[in-house]
């Protein structure tokens, strides 16, 4: 990589950690949280649907402003917003000032992925070992974000983590001001000195395979911590519950940084549209798995399922790029992230209505389930695209 491209990729590889370590912060504190406020898990559900939904919402308009704003200033309006968004909810006196701090997080951190995506698609020579990258770099702030949380929540309370991820998110906006100039923004969009046709039925079919996708994302991340805590009461016994909340979800992300660089290097090497549909394949078993299994056989379930599961992000990421025109990539990208994440976030509060109702690993096979139909739209953009 030359120095630019480098710079690139820490800076929004920075960001990409620090997007969803903040918005995982919240799962893996619900058990903190629900004896705090003394509420249900249905109604911590739908807040983090409330959350997820304005975190996808955001990105069409963020998609649509890239193209004039350009990806520097979008991206220290994100990390100042989110840094504001996350003191909110370290001073939040109420439930229901938590309740809007979290909102504003959704919304400033919708942001990030059109503009993160978008600069990475653009200024990376090498397209698919360069979302490998940088999914990984996500993968490493979704593992890490709640173990820090329930650390500080046991050392000091749980409102410490957001105040640290506050104070990041400030000085990664005063490091992305000084590195990335207007003059180098976007080097490499002139070298598509021929316009290619913007596949608008593949993307569609895409967009919708990525909502089933998006909806299992939800249901897992946000629930993951409760079951891993309260399904391993014979594996290492002396690790408190809340402690494992934190613990068991940063290996499965961990596993799930394994999980991008192998669906860089399947990107690069196989046809990406084929290794796309056999990847949500897998995943359908492993969820249920997760569901049925609990202890040791628990966590090797759920490695599994980070390996596999994020293994269809930089593949995804780079089918977007195939499949779009350079001009529009930042509303595109938004556009299919509000599909993905915005839609996908309501499966967080029927999660919690099936956790209130039945059982929090029941949540497991219903998300497994939902992946059948992707199936049938994955293969439909396949042919759409031949």
């Amino acid at each position: 990589m030359t120095k630019y491209e480098k710079i690139i990729i820490g800076i929004t590889g920075s960001g990409h950690s620090l997007v969803h370590a903040l918005m995982l912060t919240f799962p893996s504190l619900i058990p903190i949280v629900q004896k705090e406020f003394n509420v249900g898990l249905d109604t911590l559900g739908f807040v983090v649907s409330i959350s997820a939904l304005l975190f996808g919402l955001g990105a069409i308009p963020a998609g649509w402003l890239d193209r004039y704003l350009g990806g520097k200033k979008l991206m220290i309006i994100y990390q100042l917003g989110s840094s504001i968004a996350a003191l909110v909810v370290a001073l939040s006196s109420s439930f229901y000032m938590m309740v809007i701090g979290l909102s504003f997080i959704g919304l400033f951190c919708s942001i990030y992925h059109p503009t993160g995506l978008t600069l990475v698609s653009q200024n990376i020579n090498k397209v698919s070992k360069g979302m490998a990258v940088h999914g990984m770099f996500g993968s490493l702030g979704s593992a890490f974000g709640p173990l820090l949380a329930v650390s500080l929540a046991t050392l000091i309370s749980w409102r410490a983590s957001y105040l640290v991820l506050a104070i990041l998110y400030s000085i990664l906006a005063l490091i992305t001001f000084l590195n990335i100039t207007h003059k180098n923004q976007n080097i490499n969009s002139q070298k598509n000195i021929l316009k290619k046709k913007t596949n608008k039925k593949a993307l569609i079919y895409y967009f919708i395979t990525n909502s089933f996708l998006g909806m299992a994302y939800y249901g897992f991340t946000t629930f993951m911590p409760i079951h891993l805590s309260e399904s391993t009461y014979g594996f290492l016994p002396g690790i408190s519950q809340n402690m494992k909340a934190g613990l068991f979800p940063t290996i499965v992300f961990i596993a799930g940084m394994i999980g991008a660089l192998l669906g860089g290097k399947i990107g690069e090497k196989f046809d990406k549209r084929i290794s796309f549909i056999i990847i949500i394949l897998f995943n359908i078993p492993v969820f249920f798995l997760v569901g049925v299994t609990s202890d040791f056989a628990l966590i090797i379930c759920s490695i599994m399922l980070g390996i596999i599961y994020f293994s269809n992000q930089p593949i995804g990421n780079t089918l977007v790029s195939d499949f779009s025109d350079n001009q529009n990539r930042g509303f595109v990208y938004g556009l299919g992230f509000f599909i993905s994440f915005g839609i996908g976030s309501f499966a967080a509060g029927l999660s919690g209505m099936i956790a209130v109702n039945y059982s929090v690993p029941i949540i497991f096979p219903v998300m497994g389930i939902l992946l059948f139909p992707g199936l049938i739209f994955a293969y439909l953009m396949y042919r759409s695209s031949i």
